[in-house]
């Protein structure tokens, strides 16, 4: 019984300890999951970024407390943002930059404007749209410009988000 017992715990333990690195790998990558964020109070950004959907103020708070620096959002002023993104990120210490991209913003001089505005900071950077969709597209172009090569650039994209739109970033990069 004491051999069952201490299975059923060593098991036990080797499910949290497997949860707790799947959670933390979720806020760990280039697109994290806000839930996961705000839930875990934890973010780490790749290489100075991260991206993301639509936070509220709760993940915002995260990001001030993991030492974000700034907030790039991609939002247009039509776009409706469930509070007031500047102030809320202000209040919280961190920069706010709109670099607002529509569906028809997706240019290389925006994925520049982009690239220029993360480099702009020595401390962590958040960038996000609605969905992230349109951040992954604009680091696809970022990355095409660098690299020339189509499937580097798609894969770039598709980490900072890019789903909906990857048709029309391709069509974008083999266009040149």
């Amino acid at each position: 019984m004491k051999r069952l017992t201490l299975f059923i715990c060593l098991a036990f333990a080797g499910v949290i300890a497997c949860a707790d690195e799947t959670q933390l790998a979720a806020v760990s990558s280039l697109k994290v999951d806000l839930d996961a964020v705000t839930e875990l109070g934890v973010v780490n950004a790749v290489d100075g970024v991260s991206t993301a959907g639509q936070p509220d103020e709760a993940s915002f708070k995260v990001f001030a407390e993991m030492g974000y620096a700034a907030v790039i959002d991609l939002r247009t002023a039509g776009e409706n943002r469930g509070l007031d993104e500047p102030s809320v990120v202000a209040a919280l210490g961190m920069d706010y930059i709109n670099l607002p991209v529509g569906r028809d913003g997706v240019t290389y001089a925006n994925a520049k404007a982009l690239e220029d505005a993360i480099a702009s900071y020595d401390g962590p950077v958040l960038v996000h749209c609605g969905s992230a969709n349109r951040v992954g597209a604009l680091f696809a172009l970022s990355e095409y410009a660098k690299s020339k090569e189509l499937e580097k650039a798609l894969e770039a994209g598709r980490a900072a988000g890019l789903t909906g739109m990857e048709g029309t970033v391709r069509k974008i990069l083999t266009e040149e």
